[in-house]
């Protein structure tokens, strides 16, 4: 009995070495395992579906139509990589660094008011559906024509970043910061922006249909031509924002602050 128990144990074991020698691979010359190090490696195309990649340093990857679908990118460091065109549909990427990178300094750099598309990360265009950003920093990220919809941004740092054409249906974005953001004709549809921070965020032409704006504080933003037709912005405070045109048939205003200053339940 102690035998064949003591095989039993031997056999488990070996399964379990098995698949932690399986689990890291080498995809064009980067180890594919957790707390890997890979500075400026071409990828782009890579299969990394369902890798494991979290707590990882990539800085500056070339990750451009790499299929990372499922992958576990939490806390990973991917400041200055190249997105673009990324399937990362289920991928979580809670916690991870996304903003700008100097190598020399080795730190995050400041938001700067420049133009977004100059900033990194680039994901124009990436396939981001269901992607868990839960806290990240995408400050000035370039997130333009992204598939956002039912991405999970709760908390995230938006801050200048470019949402221009952005598809963020159903996402949400509870206590984000998206001030400052370009979030031109940029879709909302049934999205969740509960005390998010839209401070200047420019939403001309936004599609916010049947958004949750509860708490949210869009001061100064621009409305001009959006959406807002069967949206909750309850207790929103919208103090020097600029609506013209646009659409905001059935909007709940239950207590909101309108752009002069006034408390409304009816509509500014």
């Amino acid at each position: 009995m102690r035998s064949l128990l003591r095989v039993l144990i031997v056999a488990v074991s070996a399964c379990v070495l098995v698949s932690g020698v399986a689990e890291a691979r080498t995809v064009k010359g980067c180890v594919i395992k957790h707390h890997t190090s890979c500075h400026h490696k071409d990828l782009h195309e890579a299969d990394l579906r369902g890798a494991v990649l979290h707590h990882s340093v990539l800085h500056h990857m070339n990750l451009r139509h790499a299929n990372l679908r499922g992958a576990d990118l939490r806390y990973a460091d991917l400041r200055g990589a190249d997105l673009r065109g990324a399937d990362l549909r289920g991928a979580n990427l809670k916690g991870a660094k996304l903003n700008n990178y100097t190598p020399k300094q080795g730190r995050a750099v400041p938001a700067q008011a420049q133009a977004a598309p100059s900033c990194n990360p680039n994901c124009s265009g990436a396939d981001l559906r269901g992607a868990n950003f839960t806290g990240a920093n995408l400050t000035g990220a370039n997130l333009a024509y992204a598939n956002l919809l039912g991405a999970q941004m709760a908390g995230a740092n938006l801050t200048g970043a470019n949402l221009t054409n952005a598809d963020l249906g159903g996402a949400n974005l509870t206590d984000a910061n998206l001030s400052r953001t370009n979030l031109t004709y940029a879709s909302f549809v049934s999205a969740n922006l509960t005390n998010t921070n839209l401070t200047s965020a420019n939403l001309s032409y936004a599609w916010l249909v049947s958004a949750n704006l509860t708490y949210a504080y869009p001061l100064s933003a621009n409305f001009t031509g959006a959406w807002l037709v069967s949206a909750n912005l309850t207790y929103a405070n919208l103090t020097g924002a600029i609506f013209s045109g646009g659409n905001r048939f059935g909007a709940t205003w239950f207590y909101a602050t309108c752009p002069n200053g006034t408390v409304t339940s009816t509509s500014c």
